[in-house]
């Protein structure tokens, strides 16, 4: 509770120091009463490699397989009850659908398992009101996106290359990332800045090739919140066509365990640090990004887990003491030369990254985990807020010690909103 009672303090010391800004509505809000839009993606990969990578020791065999797939779509609705109260919702339909289905776990030597998931899920990505001080200064509490990485912060598909999101990202932290709690957010002298304290993650479901990001509660109906995380974001755009980010993300998971009897001896604190960059002129953008994470207690809270029922699902391998993810990327829009508002942009993105970089002493490697990653590719912006993309990734393992893996991708992509009033 001292950490709480510090939070809120600082909030509130904060809050008096910038509640005479000025009160001119941010971009964000700029609606009479509602709105309807959203985003979505259509997705077509081909695979040269197998899907288990784990079951021979020189990875995943050769393959020939494609899958056509809708990756997630969204409905958002923004509704100002008045003009300093605001309701966002957000929708999410990830891959079509939700039902029951058997899954096979190559992480646990081939097991089946029941997963109440037929080709995706069903999930509120967003629910909150937020209320408006001035632009400085506002409060939000509900469901909301936890901006730790430059994915979470900007998710939408037209703000990065690829057909799919950067790998690294997606496998060590959730993404799209969104928890319960309250935030304070706003926008003064060029920065813009998020702090909230949130639920928790349920460290039981860490695991060998994930880091945390499975830690994300979502088996319940509701999220333990027994020992609450803390998250912030801030951003600088102050220098024209430059955008500075950094954001972190602290918890003491053992208290919001699904068997919390297993952890009282530990705390296993889960600390992230991340930083990023973008440059976007009107033809130019390059990104990076660079985010370590660290886990304390790992050995201990590996031994714990596998102990755990497998009616949970959950997989019971180990976790690592650290997991790191760096990537940079860049486009260049070909068309300027021509008199047309399209845009068609070569890319190129590197990305490193290890769910398992550091090992607690006594705990066995895992050199799988380490991957380096070269996509290139095109991104056709038919319209500013529609792109069509192909990608062709080159995927590296255990600095080429395992098989390689090489996906082609073909996507199309839109966000926006529809309807305004």
């Amino acid at each position: 509770m001292k950490k709480v009672h510090l939070f809120i303090l600082f909030c509130c010391f904060f809050a008096a120091a910038i509640v005479a800004q000025e009160k001119k509505i941010p971009i964000e809000w700029d609606f009479n009463r509602y709105r309807f839009g959203g985003y979505g993606e259509i997705l077509f990969q081909h695979f040269n490699y197998g899907a288990d990578r784990y079951k021979d020791p020189n990875g995943a065999q050769p393959d020939n397989r494609s899958y056509v797939s809708l990756p997630r779509t969204i409905f958002a609705f923004d509704y100002k009850f008045r003009d300093d109260i605001v309701l966002s919702t957000e929708v999410e339909f990830e891959y079509g659908g939700t039902g029951a289905a058997m899954e096979l776990e190559y992480e646990e030597g081939g097991e089946y398992e029941m997963e109440i998931e037929k080709g995706g899920e069903v999930t509120l990505e967003q629910f909150h009101i937020t209320k408006r001080f001035c632009n400085a200064l506002n409060i939000r509490v509900g469901h909301m996106i936890v901006p730790v990485g430059l994915t979470n912060a900007h998710h939408e598909p037209i703000f990065f290359f690829g057909t799919s999101r950067p790998e690294g990202e997606m496998t060590i932290l959730p993404c799209t990332w969104h928890e319960t709690g309250i935030s304070i957010l706003g926008y003064a002298a060029g920065f813009r800045y998020e702090v909230m304290m949130i639920n928790g993650l349920d460290p039981n479901a860490f695991s060998s090739i994930n880091w945390i990001r499975e830690g994300k509660q979502s088996m319940f109906e509701t999220s333990v919140m027994t020992s609450p995380a803390f998250a912030g974001r801030v951003e600088y755009s102050g220098i024209r066509n430059l955008r500075l980010g950094m954001s972190g993300y602290f918890n003491n998971t053992a208290k919001n365990a699904t068997k919390p009897e297993k952890t009282t001896l530990i705390k296993a604190p889960v600390s992230i640090a991340s930083f990023d960059a973008q440059y976007g002129s009107k033809n130019l953008i390059v990104r990076a990004n660079f985010i370590y994470g660290n886990l304390g207690d790992s050995k201990q809270l590996s031994s714990i887990n596998r102990t755990i029922s497998k009616n949970t699902n959950f997989p019971r391998t180990p976790v690592a003491k650290n997991a790191v993810s760096y990537s940079a990327e860049a486009g260049y829009n070909i068309l300027s030369f021509f008199p047309t508002k399209e845009k068609l942009m070569p890319f190129i993105r590197y990305e490193y990254y290890n769910c398992a970089e550091k090992m607690e002493e006594g705990m066995a490697e895992m050199p799988i985990n380490r991957r380096n990653v070269i996509t290139f590719g095109l991104n056709y912006n038919i319209l500013p807020n529609m792109v069509l993309k192909a990608d062709y990734s080159m995927r590296r393992l255990g600095s080429g010690n395992y098989n390689n893996e090489n996906t082609f991708g073909i996507a199309l992509a839109y966000t926006g909103w529809l309807i305004k009033n």
